[in-house]
């Protein structure tokens, strides 16, 4: 047996092995941007959690660095940098950039749709990611699921809300679609970010404003402005996040690092819910303290969103063939979903938490 020979095998291994594996596991830096401020620790802590998960199942090789909303693009204008290639990623609820083609707005929630597990499973299961895929390759863009703030509230209102009347006029910060169906019941829509919407608030060019849900609204401050905390949020049942990468870009990365970030946004999905529901109820407890009034939603305003909501749908739907497509497949799984849950969800809610509220 040759010694020298099997010595110098084995010496030579790990240089042969080297190169191939650098070649396997490359490092890339990534930029990615959020469409929420830091001190949103929820919405914008999810996308740096995905980014430091990445870097941890691929050993550190695969960086993102992940930026505020407003650092490097602001939020409305996350899809085009990613879509550019100026920036490899971003995260956002695709229903920002409804301006675009209001279609997108059905990938985070519209008024009176999915909550949050029944958006997950469409998305996963009943063809809507394959349909946000579509939608989403015009824009040169490849899109994960990626969180869900599940059911919001309603928003603050400077004035209580009784009548449908009363909306006539009014200032209501509150995007995408649910903006169109306000402006249908005579309220004032307006689009501002979440950066500006304290301020504005706070001197009177608003007089209303819906942002999430306790957590996130006690962080802006919302209560010391108005007083009138109206619920639910019929609008964002669920309201679903996406990471959404720039198409060339996820094409250079190793498979590796395409299922490490694949499951990533699969862990964020679930860990952003779990936040908010755990997070929630604490909050609004503080918020009632602060001087909160907690308000439902009429009657009479409810069965108005619901009528124009599903006119608003309709004439969309008579103007563009994809809203119209994705409308249809949205609203048959949307009323084998709702079967479903009234059987078995809402019968418990339904007698379960009032019950408890009694004891």
């Amino acid at each position: 047996m040759n010694r020298r020979l099997i010595l110098g095998a084995a010496l030579a291994t790990p240089a042969l092995a080297a190169p191939a594996l650098a070649q396997s596991t490359p490092e890339v830096n990534w930029r990615v941007s959020s469409a929420f401020p830091r001190n949103l620790d929820v919405l914008f802590g999810t996308g740096d959690t995905i980014a430091k998960r990445v870097a941890q199942l691929t050993d550190n090789r695969f960086r993102i660095r992940f930026f505020p909303a407003g650092e490097v693009v602001p939020g409305p204008q996350v899809l085009d940098a990613v879509q550019s290639g100026s920036l490899e990623g971003g995260h956002a609820p695709l229903y920002y950039f409804a301006g675009k083609d209001p279609a997108l707005s059905f990938f985070t929630g519209v008024p009176f749709g999915l909550n949050a597990r029944q958006n997950l499973a469409w998305l996963h299961y009943g063809g809507g990611q394959a349909l946000c895929d579509e939608m989403l390759a015009e824009f040169n863009c490849v899109g994960f699921p990626a969180g869900d703030t599940g059911a919001q509230m309603g928003g603050w209102f400077r004035n209580e809300v009784k009548t449908l009347a009363e909306l006539k006029g009014l200032k209501f910060r509150t995007p995408g679609l649910n903006g169109q169906l306000f402006a249908r019941l005579g309220a004032v829509p307006q689009a501002i970010a979440p950066a500006d919407i304290y301020p504005s608030l706070e001197r009177g060019a608003l007089d209303a404003v819906e942002f999430v849900g306790p957590h996130d609204d006690e962080k802006l401050g919302f209560v010391r402005v108005a007083r009138y905390y109206y619920y639910p949020g019929f609008w964002e049942a669920g309201a679903h996040l996406h990471f959404i990468a720039n198409k060339e870009a996820l094409a250079k990365l190793p498979d590796s690092y395409k299922a490490a970030l694949e499951v990533a946004c699969g862990e964020a999905n679930a860990n952003m819910l779990a936040q908010y529901d755990h997070l929630n109820p604490q909050a609004l407890r503080r918020l009632v303290a602060a001087g909160a009034q907690l308000r439902p939603w009429p009657r009479e305003i409810l069965q108005a969103a619901w009528t124009e909501a599903n006119a608003m749908y309709d004439e969309l739907s008579g103007k563009n063939e994809r809203f119209k497509k994705i409308w249809t497949a949205y609203r048959a799984y949307r009323q084998e979903e709702y079967q479903w849950f009234r059987i078995a969800e809402s019968s418990f809610d339904n007698f379960a938490f009032p019950a408890a509220a009694q004891r």
